[in-house]
């Protein structure tokens, strides 16, 4: 993600198109920062596809990304601490019971048309969302608890919950503009990619696009925040991210955001090179193993070939305590990550979790193997694992062809899971998603960007974001389905004192770290850099130390400077500048640049 976040959903979407190669043609490819018409580009090298550019539709971090740039939320993410800052909505206030919130939707907003942006669009949007299955696709979790939505002014949205929800000033929706989507016919159809330039309210109008090849974004001249300082923002796709970083050193791109980040040993080639800078900071995302619980229909009807042992809780166990996590993080990513433990990451202090004395799932390969043989797996002649029926038991893993860290790390657990008797095929491919969505996997490489409210990322896991049929395609991640967690899912989110609300959060972590289904491996840095003589200053979020690419908002492309600037032209800088960066989506956009933009619409990638 997220997400977001999958999100009948119509998800054939996001896993229709498999992996392309990159083809450059030449001539189109800009090696600097200027194009020949005086416009100052910003190229963005990125390792991910674009699986949506519907709002409605999308869940990956490259695509949500976009539409933060595209189109306006409510409200946004100060990138100091992470509170919600005016964007849309001016401001906000509820009623003493909290069921109904009333936000002032800003005058000064403008569609790309020409077009005001009114509560009206606001209130379509969420009532969409509310009423069709196809446009809860992305988000459906946000609107699942509206009762009624209203726009009594052009400035004033109301909207009436069912229960009180304490996520409603961190809705990460984009709000459309009614009169262009209300044409848009079927939304589980509907891509967004037919009519350019796109109407859109944000910093940047999304002006082309070509799939599994660029999106090109250019500056919104008339933003209320103001201009950005590069006329055009271009997203370009690398399958090889050797070839993106080389293309950094080139200077044919200004910025390589990795796949989701930057190699130990690229980072290391690239520090101390002149005009290029290394940011390091830790990450929003976790990488975890997620296990195929049986996949399943909110029907109640099960689909997908999952193998049967990983229904016993203690196989998954024992899975999981043959995996050393230190050395994931020592030879794997060297460094460039923090071991593993909860669902939400320790950036996220109020909500990070870190198992009890006793509930560690902590390295123990003996162990490991006691629990496989209590569960009845025991070992042939030949030393290998057998299942109920006699038969050596290998698991299918998915892996993502382009992310070196899956790869690297499933040799390990090809040899500790071999240790323990259980034989192990590693599933790399461009496509991930036909396998993930139709639930034949035993096990899948996951990782989601997580936003400062964590509802979203917690809804995925919930029964209610299982598909309605084993044709459709819901919200969810891999099919988890537990009353339980169900339970404290529903208590957080009518819980609005913050430490009560982040107990519950942790709460869930915990219930989710003992069903095994989802294993946290690492949480990693934020490794990427850009070029000091094409980029002269960005901001991160956190402003301190944080990241540039998968920001909860869209700061750091908004206030990016280039090294040529005077500061006379565009928007502000970044001094003093409240930054955010939704995680869900980057855009690919070119000024001649092709993105391969691959249909992959796996957790990895998504918000």
């Amino acid at each position: 993600m997220s997400t977001h976040e999958q999100h009948s959903r119509a998800r054939r979407l996001l896993a229709a198109a498999g992996a392309a190669t990159l083809t450059l043609a030449a001539g189109l490819v800009p090696h600097q920062a200027v194009a020949a018409d005086g416009d100052r580009v910003l190229t963005v090298a990125v390792a991910q596809s674009v699986d949506s550019l519907s709002p409605f539709l999308a869940s990956r971090l490259l695509s949500t990304s976009i539409h933060r740039l595209m189109y306006e939320y409510l409200t946004n993410y100060d990138p100091k601490d992470a509170h919600a800052v005016p964007a849309l909505a001016t401001k906000w206030e509820s009623s003493p019971d909290k069921l109904t919130w009333t936000y002032t939707i800003r005058s000064d907003s403008k569609w790309s048309d020409g077009r005001q942006t009114t509560a009206e669009d606001a209130a379509w949007t969420f009532n969409t969302m509310m009423t069709d299955e196809g446009a809860a696709t992305a988000n459906g979790s946000f609107v699942a608890n509206f009762k009624k939505v209203t726009a009594p002014s052009p400035t004033k949205l109301v909207i009436e919950l069912k229960k009180p929800q304490a996520t409603m000033t961190a809705l990460d929706v984009p709000i459309v503009p009614k009169h262009i989507w209300e044409k848009a016919g079927d939304f589980s159809k509907f891509n967004n990619d037919k009519k350019f330039p796109v109407v859109g309210n944000g910093p940047f109008i999304l002006t082309d696009y070509k799939p599994d090849s660029y999106v090109r974004l250019k500056a919104n001249k008339d933003f209320w925040r103001g201009a950005p300082k590069f006329d055009e923002l271009v997203f370009r796709y690398y399958k090889d991210q050797d070839a993106a970083v080389a293309a950094l050193r080139k200077g044919e791109v200004s910025f390589v955001a990795g796949a989701p980040a930057l190699t130990p040993a690229q980072a290391a080639s690239l520090k101390g090179e002149k005009d290029i800078h290394v940011n390091d900071a830790p990450g929003r995302r976790f990488y975890a193993l997620a296990v195929n619980p049986g996949a399943r229909a909110k029907n109640g009807q099960k689909f997908g070939d999952g193998h049967p042992s990983l229904l016993d809780e203690r196989v998954r166990h024992a899975l999981f305590m043959a995996v050393d996590r230190k050395t994931i993080i020592d030879k794997v990513f060297q460094g460039y990550a923090v071991q593993g433990e909860g669902y939400i990451p320790p950036r996220f202090s109020s909500y990070f979790w870190k198992p009890a004395d006793g509930q560690e799932l902590a390295y123990d390969p003996a162990e490991a193997a006691r629990l496989l043989d209590q569960a009845g797996y025991k070992k042939n002649g030949d030393g290998k694992r057998v299942d109920k029926d006699g038969k050596p038991i290998t698991y299918r893993v998915l892996c993502h062809a382009t992310d070196p860290n899956d790869k690297a790390i499933g040799q390990y657990l090809k040899e500790w899971w071999g240790d323990l008797g259980i034989g192990m095929k590693l599933d790399c491919l461009d496509n991930v998603s036909d396998p993930w969505l139709a639930g034949t996997y035993d096990l899948a490489f996951d990782g989601w960007s997580v936003n400062p409210d964590p509802d979203f990322v917690l809804s995925i896991h919930t029964c209610g974001a299982l598909p309605a049929t084993p044709k459709d395609t819901g919200a969810t991640d891999n099919f988890i389905c537990d009353k339980k967690y169900d339970d404290l899912y529903a208590r957080q989110l009518a819980e609005y004192d913050p430490a009560k609300r982040a107990d519950i959060v942790k709460q869930m972590e915990s219930r989710l770290y003992d069903l095994g289904y989802m294993n946290v491996m690492a949480y990693p840095n934020a490794v990427e850099a850009y070029r000091t003589d094409q980029i002269e200053s960005i901001t991160t979020m956190p402003a301190k130390a944080g990241n540039i690419y998968g920001q909860d908002g869209y700061w750091s492309w908004w206030s990016a400077t280039p090294a040529d600037s005077d500061g006379s032209s565009g928007g502000s800088g970044s001094t003093g500048v409240v930054v955010g960066v939704a995680v869900g989506a980057a855009v690919l956009v070119g000024g001649g640049v092709l993105f391969a933009l691959r249909r992959r619409a796996t957790a990895e990638e998504r918000e």
